[in-house]
């Protein structure tokens, strides 16, 4: 809801600009101010606002998880926030931080991280736990 108000809000100043200067004649500044107002907010909100938005107030972000992985987890570190995906072909997981502006941008492989337990003895035990409480006691080491 407030990165629609946002934008309302710098179209409507932008409309502000351009009508104020265009009522006077002075088309070409005000076809410039109202460009200068436009790009201005985006830029705030692009390189600014969008994670604030997000994190703080409800505000509206969509990320893509790239082709062939699975999404695991996503966690805010101040205003940037970091996403975890699996990769099983290589059985790997990669942390991506998303900055403000996508500027510095962290990553974080870690290799065999296996995030399932697949083929763990804790994934053994908490299948057999679900079966019958005796197969626990005898995969108990």
């Amino acid at each position: 809801m407030i990165t629609y108000l946002y934008w309302g809000g710098v179209i409507t100043l932008a409309m502000v600009v351009l009508i104020l200067l265009g009522k006077n004649n002075f088309w070409r500044s005000a076809i410039g101010g109202a460009l200068i107002v436009f790009i201005g907010g985006w830029a705030a909100y692009y390189f600014h606002f969008e994670q604030v938005f997000v994190k703080r107030y409800g505000g509206v972000m969509t990320i893509t998880i790239p082709e062939g992985q699975q999404h695991i987890t996503a966690t805010w570190k101040d205003d940037n926030l970091w996403i975890e995906n699996y990769d099983p072909k290589t059985n790997t997981c990669h942390f991506n931080e998303y900055s403000k502006g996508n500027i510095l941008q962290g990553k974080v492989s870690l290799k065999n991280c296996n995030p399932l337990g697949v083929g763990s003895s804790a994934a053994r035990l908490s299948a057999a736990s679900r079966q019958a409480p005796q197969a626990v006691e005898e995969l108990s080491p």
